[in-house]
């Protein structure tokens, strides 16, 4: 039986209030050995008071040693087997900005890029050029004009972008021209199988232009493209779990996979503040709220640990205001580790708190990376976060007679 098959048939409806605080990226490394996480470097008041009432423990996005992107890891803390619904990046972009893929499309995510005199790249992200200053960027690609396909471009967010290709004959698979280092050019897009030829030949064509369109300015000179994605069709929260669900978060592509699973998206925050503050205007509205953070992961990928540790603190500060709605179950976790030792996104476990009036408290005192591994929810894969939340929301019925 599937696991969404399950709680079909055991949901309940109740009062209770599920949130679930996401700092992206929130796991972290010593940079030295023997050191201390980020996590255990920042001053938590507020996260290891909740520890002392909750019980912790270790979610694993994906599978042990496979270090996940951010679709599959939301996917997992949504309870959504990432192994069996695969979305692309491309997809999550374009639906978190409100476009209405369709049929034909296949939506992919741009990066803007810096290259240098020979071609190569120099910085990944362009400086993580400010959205002002890209935004005009994605209009002037519009006028790109691909034989056989319409072309669709739209500015999400500093230094990214989505490209959206409609036509008959697109298939999805796609290789990534963003090489994951500097020091090299772009790649070229390759098919991956027969039915995507067509595909790589329209980005292909694309980036021919844009290239050229975008030669000459100090930053964004260049562009890769990640996550070659067709419309997905999942499951809504509301069929499967009986909750009215929302998504409060500033970066679209999060935004983009709520509304995939049929989540409500509030407001255009741009703060913390400002998500806390929609929390609070639509307490009374829903039954379960996901609440995005994403920079704790940026500063991770960036190698930056002591911004990491200062956005860490910046989470738990916001803590108080969460706690004062009195939610039946409050969850503070991460769709995966992006240790700044690495400088990416890691296969470790994410420590996960959940805090309930039912839950089982252990004897853990502070939530981090070292108490997570003694947490009395022990290593578990993050698809089965849900079912934990609602069983502590009551809404869970007996399975079996």
């Amino acid at each position: 039986m599937d696991i969404h098959d399950l709680t079909r048939s055991l949901h309940e409806k109740n009062d209770s209030k599920i949130v679930m605080l996401v700092a992206d990226g929130l796991g972290g490394l010593p940079i030295t050995p023997g050191g201390k996480t980020e996590l255990e470097t920042a001053n938590t008041p507020n996260l290891d008071a909740l520890a002392v009432e909750g019980i912790q423990g270790g979610s694993i996005p994906v599978l042990p040693g496979i270090s996940p992107g951010s679709g599959p890891g939301h996917l997992g803390l949504f309870g959504y087997d990432p192994l069996k619904y695969v979305i692309g990046r491309g997809a999550l972009e374009a639906t978190g900005i409100g476009f209405e893929l369709q049929q034909n499309d296949v939506a992919v995510r741009g990066n803007y890029c810096t290259l240098d005199e020979r071609g190569n790249i120099s910085d990944r992200r362009a400086g993580r050029i400010p959205t002002e200053e890209s935004a005009p960027l994605a209009e002037k690609l519009r006028e790109v004009k691909i034989p056989g396909a319409e072309v669709f471009v739209e500015p999400v967010k500093e230094h990214r972008f989505v490209a959206v290709f409609r036509g008959e004959g697109l298939g999805d698979r796609v290789e990534d021209t963003d090489p994951q280092r500097s020091g090299v050019p772009p790649q070229a897009p390759q098919p991956l199988d027969d039915a995507s030829h067509k595909t790589a030949d329209v980005a292909r064509q694309f980036i021919e232009q844009s290239f050229q369109i975008l030669r000459g300015q100090p930053k964004a000179n260049g562009l890769t493209l990640r996550g070659f994605a067709a419309r997905p069709n999942l499951p809504s929260y509301e069929e499967v779990y009986g909750l009215r669900a929302a998504a409060i978060a500033v970066y679209p592509m999060y935004k983009g996979l709520a509304r995939l699973v049929g989540m409500s998206i509030l407001g255009k925050p741009a703060t913390l503040d400002e998500e806390i503050g929609l929390l609070e205007q639509h307490w009374k509205d829903y039954d379960f709220f996901f609440l995005h953070f994403k920079y704790t992961d940026s500063t991770g990928e960036d190698g930056a640990f002591d911004a990491k540790v200062k956005k860490i603190e910046e989470f738990d500060a916001a803590i108080p205001r969460v706690r004062q709605l009195q939610p039946t179950v409050l969850i503070v976790t991460g769709d995966h580790s992006t240790p700044s030792y690495l400088r990416s996104h890691s296969w470790h476990p994410v420590p996960t708190l959940l805090a309930s009036d039912c839950c089982r408290p252990d004897p853990c005192r502070q939530f981090s990376e070292s108490e997570s591994t003694r947490g009395g929810l022990g290593q578990f894969e993050a698809k089965h976060l849900m079912t934990l939340a609602l069983a502590n929301a009551r809404r869970l019925g007996k399975y079996g007679a």
